[in-house]
C-alpha cells in the first residue's frame, strides 16, 4: 500500500508508518515543550494564539462542540479554552500518543475560575470515536502533517463535524525566496543537530524526530495542493493564512452542507 501521508524511514505501510509516529512522539514528550519553545523562539505560542482568534466566533458560542485533535501537550487546546465562556462546553483534546496526552491533561484540565475545561481523549485521528455530524469546530496543530493518510484524515474529519462546521489546520511550511533558503538551511542542518542534544542520539538505524521533522515538512502537500485536497474532501471556502513569512499557516474550511 502506497503511504500518502507522513512517511518516516523504513515504513512500508500506513499502518507502520502511523506505529512509528506514534512511539517518536511517546519517546520524545518529556521534552517536546521545551525544544519546540527553543527552536521557534517561542513564536509557536504566537502561532497558537492567532489559530484560536480565528475561530472565536465558534468558541463563544458556550454549547459549540469543539474537537482539538492531534493535541500533543495541550498548547493549542489551552488556546481554545481562553476563547471559551464560563461553564461553557468542555473542549475534547485527542491524541494516540499516551505520552503526550499525559503531559497535555496537565495543562488543559485545569480549571481558571470557572472557565471550561477539556477532557482528554486517546483517540487516532483517522478513526475518531465520534458521531456523525456531531462537532462544530476541528483544530489541529502541528499534528495532521504526521497523519499516515492526509485525504483519509480531511474525509474522517468531514465526517464528525456538521454541515457548516469549521476545521483549521496549522502545520508548517516551506517558504519561499531568500527567506526560504536560510530557513530550509536552518530546518535541514541546524534544527536537527539541537535536536539530538535535548533528545539524545537515536537507535541504529532509527530516524531521530527531528531529523524527521525537516523531512516531513518538504513531503508535505504545497499551499495549493493541500486546499484542492481539502475541496476534494467535502470543505468549502477553504484558505491558507501563512504566519511568520510562510515558516507556518493555518487552512481553514467549511464542511460542506451536501457533501
Amino acid at each position: 500500500m502506497t503511504v500518502t501521508g507522513a512517511k518516516p524511514a523504513g515504513v512500508q505501510d500506513e499502518a507502520q508508518a502511523a506505529r512509528a509516529v506514534q512511539q517518536m512522539f511517546d519517546s520524545i514528550a518529556p521534552r517536546y515543550d521545551l525544544l519546540n519553545h527553543v527552536l521557534s523562539a517561542s513564536v509557536d505560542r504566537l502561532w497558537w494564539w492567532q489559530t484560536a482568534r480565528k475561530f472565536r466566533a465558534i468558541l463563544a458560542d458556550p454549547d459549540a462542540a469543539v474537537l482539538d485533535v492531534c493535541c500533543g501537550t495541550g498548547h493549542m487546546t489551552r488556546a481554545l479554552l481562553k476563547g471559551r465562556p464560563r461553564n461553557a462546553r468542555p473542549v475534547l483534546a485527542a491524541d494516540f500518543a499516551r505520552e503526550m496526552l499525559k503531559r497535555g491533561k496537565r495543562r488543559f484540565s485545569q480549571d481558571d475560575a470557572g472557565s471550561s475545561i477539556a477532557i482528554p481523549l486517546e483517540a487516532d485521528a483517522l478513526h475518531l470515536p465520534l458521531r456523525i455530524a456531531s462537532l462544530d469546530l476541528i483544530t489541529t496543530a502541528f499534528g495532521f502533517r504526521n497523519l499516515a493518510n492526509y485525504e483519509a484524515g480531511l474525509r474522517e474529519f468531514a465526517r464528525v463535524l456538521k454541515p457548516g462546521g469549521q476545521i483549521g489546520i496549522l502545520d508548517f511550511s516551506e517558504p519561499g525566496g531568500l527567506m526560504g533558503k536560510a530557513y530550509g538551511f536552518y530546518f535541514r542542518h541546524i534544527l536537527p543537530t539541537i535536536g539530538r542534544i535535548f533528545t539524545g542520539p537515536s537507535a541504529p538505524g532509527e530516524v531521530g524526530p527531528y531529523s524527521y521533522l525537516p523531512a516531513s515538512v518538504q513531503k508535505f502537500p504545497s499551499p495549493p495542493e493541500m486546499l484542492r485536497m481539502m475541496h476534494d474532501c467535502g470543505y468549502v471556502d477553504c484558505t491558507w493564512r501563512p504566519y511568520t513569512f510562510g515558516i507556518a499557516g493555518l487552512y481553514s474550511g467549511v464542511r460542506a452542507p451536501n457533501h
